[in-house]
């Protein structure tokens, strides 16, 4: 391995075919060039999958009441299904074991005046535990809590886009907005991973609106975050057996799939993960299919180094060379311009992906990258390829009798 002549001979051998070994060297570095690049963008494609759900706690499951479509118990097709308060009393205490939050939401748009500035913003009447569930992150004040909701309060957080429109860079916080010509003070502003929609939305006690709604006790929206110990299976057995006591309580028909509508964004977020992994292992094994063609060079290119040096291993084995030292050779070799052209070929990809970020965003690539251990997983290969591209010659170099070697031309 560390014979000086050992290696004065591979060079010399590489230098005497310099064509055909950095054509194949260069279609192994091609192979693993694109085996990283489509590799890390399969990570893109992960990373952008996140980023899309991050916007909510991804342990998040979304009740929403619709018109059923099927008779049940009585009960004609085409009826409206409405949630009130008492939805949340009896989620709660039929499943508190698995609950980690619950809110109610009820939408709502309205006129925001401040001053002679004016617009109309979305907005969301909501319990406390909202602001875990929709990722809010205050940047001033704080968020509603349990004493506005049982007060009733006249409190509203808005988003840092409403204070930047209406304010005129003037701090909102503590300043009063008129709405449906009322006050409401301003006890926070926050900022939202979800973009400047969600920016331009502002939160209040949903027992404020409702009071305001001739004292209703309607909600649009439930919202349950399941406590994220129970684990995906957890989640899901919890997730099936909310829809049967939902349907049930509402007198829905099990089978009807519009009657109340359910979205568990902890199985969105698997599915799309799962999409991922498998387009992921689909365009590496077209990358691996590319290097793989690339093995098959360099294995070719080791036949033509054996073959015309049949005379010269010959005589090597006439002098006592062992099969062991000219298959060790031959290897050592292989090993060696595939490690080579290999390591080029990660090295520009990996170099591709930095450079790229987030530029194919608009594609579903964000931040594409290799990892640590696909890195070392491709040197270990990039070794066991180059070894199995010289088997096959080192074997044939290894057999050769003496006496045949000195009679080849």
């Amino acid at each position: 391995m560390f014979s000086r002549d050992r290696w004065q001979e591979i060079f010399q051998a590489i230098s005497k075919n310099k064509l055909r070994t950095s054509l194949s060297g260069f279609t192994v570095a091609l192979g693993i060039f694109i085996f990283v690049i489509l590799f890390g963008f399969g990570n893109g494609l992960k990373n952008t999958f996140q980023e899309f759900f991050m916007d909510d706690a991804t342990n998040t499951i979304f009740i929403y009441p619709n018109r059923t479509t099927m008779p049940y118990k009585g009960y004609k097709s085409n009826r409206q299904i409405e949630f009130d308060n008492e939805d949340l009393e009896v989620i709660l205490e039929e499943f508190a074991p698995f609950i980690q939050y619950i809110t109610p939401r009820i939408y709502r748009n309205f006129e925001f005046k401040y001053e002679g500035e004016s617009n109309t913003y979305p907005v969301r009447a909501v319990a406390p535990p909202h602001q875990f569930l929709e990722k809010t992150i205050m940047m001033k004040g704080r968020y509603i809590n349990e004493k506005d909701i049982l007060k009733k309060e006249k409190y509203i957080v808005i988003g840092r886009l409403i204070e930047q429109d209406l304010f005129d860079g003037q701090d909102a916080l503590g300043k009063f907005i008129d709405m449906r010509n009322s006050n409401y003070k301003i006890i926070g502003v926050f900022q939202d991973d979800g973009g400047d929609r969600e920016e331009r939305t502002a939160y209040m006690p949903y027992t404020t609106l409702q009071l305001n709604e001739m004292n209703n006790d309607k909600i649009n929206q439930i919202v349950i975050g399941f406590k994220p110990e129970i684990g995906y299976m957890g989640a899901m057995g919890f997730y099936y057996k909310l829809q049967e006591f939902m349907k049930e309580r509402h007198f829905v028909n099990p089978e009807d799939q519009a009657g109340i509508y359910f979205r568990n964004v902890a199985e969105n977020f698997q599915q799309n993960q799962q999409l991922a992994t498998v387009l992921q292992i689909i365009v590496s094994l077209v990358g691996l299919g590319t290097l793989i063609a690339g093995v098959i060079g360099i294995s070719n290119i080791m036949v033509f180094t054996v073959k015309e040096r049949t005379k010269e291993l010959g005589i090597r084995k006439a002098l006592g060379a062992t099969p062991a030292t000219v298959t060790g050779m031959i290897l050592q070799e292989s090993i060696f311009i595939t490690i080579i052209a290999g390591y080029l070929g990660l090295f520009a990809g990996v170099m591709v992906l930095q450079s790229v970020g987030d530029k194919l965003k608009d594609y579903f690539i964000t931040n594409p990258y290799l990892d640590m251990n696909t890195g070392i997983a491709a040197t270990l290969a990039l070794v066991l390829f180059g070894a199995i591209a010289g088997y096959i010659p080192a074997r044939r170099a290894a057999r050769i009798k003496p006496i045949v070697a000195l009679r080849d031309e």
